[in-house]
Formats: structure tokens, sequence, C-alpha cells
């Protein structure tokens, strides 16, 4: 069965910086893919994140390029396997450069947090009880 992918295009202002920070993260780069100008930062099989320079990510739209430092373009959610795994890289993502948002969602069944990358772009890392899910 196919598998859907998305990728996930960032506007960032330092791709050295952004390229360290979500390495330390444990994610990999694909070099096929990465350049001076972008970095294809491979989240899962289906999840890939192209960090683009903000030159580079001009030449994909003719809108203006956010401040995400001051505007929210987008709600980035990954999931995670457990409460645990969801503090283990919020966590690692606040020691590593990024920003805690504060926001902690815990509803029993489903336990949240979120952080902004160095270039402010908000990711959310969400945990669901399989079995609520089931029921």
């Amino acid at each position: 069965m196919y598998q859907q992918m998305i990728f996930v295009n960032l506007a960032v202002n330092d791709l050295d910086t952004s390229k360290k920070f979500f390495s330390e993260l444990g994610y990999t780069t694909n070099p096929q893919f990465t350049d001076d100008n972008c970095a294809c930062v491979v989240i899962s099989d289906t999840i890939i994140a192209m960090l683009l320079t903000k030159q580079r990510y001009a030449e994909f739209t003719g809108k203006e390029i956010a401040d995400s430092t001051k505007t929210s373009e987008v709600l980035l959610c990954l999931s995670a396997e457990s409460r645990e795994k969801v503090d283990e890289l919020c966590d690692k993502a606040i020691a590593t450069g990024g920003t805690d948002s504060g926001r902690v969602q815990d509803y029993g069944t489903m336990y949240g947090r979120s952080f902004d990358d160095p270039d402010g772009h908000t990711w959310e890392v969400m945990w669901m009880d399989p079995a609520a899910v089931q029921g």
C-alpha cells in the first residue's frame, strides 16, 4: 500500500544552526537533498522537514515570509510513543537551543507539550493512550 509522505518546508535564519538543532534531537539529514541553501531532515519514513534559507524559500512562494518568532504560520505536531518520550524530546529540544512554549496539555489519555525551534516554528509533541484511541 502506498504511504503518503509530508514534506514540511520551513524558512530558517541560519541553516547551520537549524541543522545542528535537529541533529541533536536525533534526526538525520539526507545529504542527497542537502546543500548550502537547504537541508533535508528525516523525521520518519513519511515525514521530512525541508529547512530552507529565506532566499531559497522565497523561490517557492510569492508571499511574504512570516517572521515565525512573532507570528504563527503553522503548528507542527509529532506523535510520541509515551508520555516519557514527549518529555524526553521536548526537554532535549529546549536543552539544545529551542524554547519552551510553556504549553502542557494533560487530559489523562492524551498528553502533550510544545517547543519552538531556533527560528520560532512551534512543534507540538503528543501522546495518546492507544486504548482510548481504539475505544
